[in-house]
């Protein structure tokens, strides 16, 4: 398996209600998923639902190096009631190598050691559920948050086709039925959109729209 990774590919570590969350978020986003978990049921339950799924220890290095998982650039870990099998997991993936660390802290105290541990990302569930961390974690939004009615907001890189354009020649609402309503430019300070606001290379928009058409705003190259 490690020989045929996408670049795009996750490995998410412990499938219960977090780790499950951002998994399913994942693969309707497109990306391919390793889903690891010590218990065999719940690797039976996501057999169906994910790309790979196995039962591990993944507080064994020698175990994630067989499993391929240092060819994965990015790893989310979802353990969080059992804390030693939470930093004993993220020692290990730093060990392989992995190079970008998700992991899931059920307390301050508990992300401080995962900081500490190798983890570059601490998320709080109770601030962050596992549609958000999913879209942070794949690069393709800087920031995203979902109502409860499909309505969503995200901070992501500006699309080449609207480089060098005004909002209004570039006509990404029509295009897309997304609406900019803001800009962040390297330097400078918030602003909100305007038809005549133009748009250069790095530039950050800020979307608005339904969940669907903003994650495919987003995922424009």
């Amino acid at each position: 398996m490690a020989r045929h990774v996408p670049g795009d590919s996750v490995v998410v570590i412990g499938l219960g209600r977090f780790g499950s969350a951002v998994a399913e978020s994942l693969i309707r986003l497109g990306h391919e998923v390793l889903g690891i978990d010590e218990n065999a049921e719940i690797v039976q339950k996501w057999s169906e639902r994910l790309t790979h799924v196995v039962q591990a220890d993944t507080t064994s290095s020698e175990a994630l190096r067989q499993l391929g998982v240092k060819d994965f650039k990015r790893a989310v870990v979802g353990i969080g009631t059992d804390i030693e099998a939470s930093v004993l997991t993220v020692l290990a993936l730093e060990e392989v190598g992995v190079t970008d660390i998700w992991a899931k802290a059920t307390s301050a105290k508990h992300g401080s050691i995962l900081e500490r541990t190798g983890a570059h990302h601490v998320v709080y569930p109770e601030a962050a559920m596992g549609e958000r961390v999913a879209h942070l974690v794949t690069g393709k939004m800087m920031d995203f948050l979902e109502f409860d009615d499909g309505f969503a907001i995200a901070k992501t890189g500006a699309p080449r086709e609207a480089i060098g354009k005004t909002l209004s020649e570039s006509e990404l609402r029509t295009k897309y039925g997304v609406t900019v309503v803001g800009l962040k430019r390297t330097r400078n300070d918030f602003t909100y959109a305007k038809a005549e606001t133009i748009v250069e290379d790095g530039d950050i928009l800020i979307v608005s729209g339904t969940t669907e058409r903003v994650e495919k705003f987003a995922a424009l190259p």
